[in-house]
């Protein structure tokens, strides 16, 4: 599933097709926003919460779109081959005079005034990768976690918006920590947070994360040559399983 580092990105590219012009199309193929009609309005500009973006326009609606595990914008010319969107799997299409971009298999998409944006995202922790990182409230989620393994409360979108299964298996090794250390042994859980926002923010600048353990199976550990393994999912959150490495994260107290 795309992490927070992808949606700013995508931000950031819908904003830079998108923002300040207005529509000349724009299509949402999906069931309880068919109907909906955002011909001529302003693009006032889209903005990332964790796994969520906003797009909002002049005349106070916000289309709020989720990518899911397989979803992705894409922008091309418009009146080329590539805008046209025809395909089945293209969920939204927005298009300016220059350019049209293109939800692909959304896993959720609707519209609401901009005013109640809030309300979709009131569950949410706060985002990793906000302006200004609110430590204290993530911390306060963090302890209400109790012995919850420390992998399964980095992925808990309820704790804090936008990690994933990359940054939290990264965040993890850099801190030599075991991903089913109990929270509350977890002796600097803010640091974890830290670790985890500066690794996201140089994927956002350089378009990609630097995996030094996730995906990394059997292939041999950067900092001990042990081959990395994986910690397997036991319970939602955890949808997918955490690689570490069995000798520089190992469990506390083994031999």
């Amino acid at each position: 599933m795309p992490e927070g580092d992808v949606l700013r990105r995508t931000a950031t590219r819908l904003d830079d097709a998108l923002a300040g012009r207005v529509l000349v199309r724009a299509e949402l193929r999906w069931p309880s926003a068919a109907g909906v009609d955002l011909m001529g309005r302003t693009v006032l500009g889209t903005r990332p919460y964790g796994k969520h973006l906003f797009t909002r326009f002049d005349d106070g609606r916000t289309l709020h779109t989720h990518l899911r595990m397989d979803g992705m914008w894409r922008v091309a010319a418009t009146g080329t081959p590539r805008a046209a969107g025809r395909a089945t799997e293209i969920r939204a299409v927005l298009a300016t005079d220059r350019w049209t971009a293109l939800g692909r298999l959304l896993g959720m998409l609707d519209v609401v005034p901009t005013r109640d944006e809030r309300r979709l995202i009131d569950h949410l922790g706060p985002d990793v990768l906000a302006d200004e990182l609110d430590l204290d409230e993530i911390l306060r989620r963090w302890r209400a976690q109790g012995a919850t393994p420390a992998a399964e409360v980095l992925l808990d979108q309820r704790v804090a918006a936008g990690l994933g299964t990359i940054f939290c298996a990264e965040s993890l090794f850099a801190l030599r920590l075991w991903p089913w250390t109990p929270a509350d042994q977890v002796e600097d859980p803010a640091r974890l947070y830290v670790v985890a926002r500066r690794l996201m923010q140089r994927s956002v600048l350089s378009g990609r994360p630097d995996s030094r353990v996730h995906g990394r199976l059997r292939r041999p550990c950067t900092r001990c040559g042990t081959p990395i393994a994986v910690a397997p999912a036991r319970r939602p959150p955890m949808e997918r399983p955490v690689f570490y490495c069995p000798r520089c994260q190992a469990r506390p107290g083994a031999a």
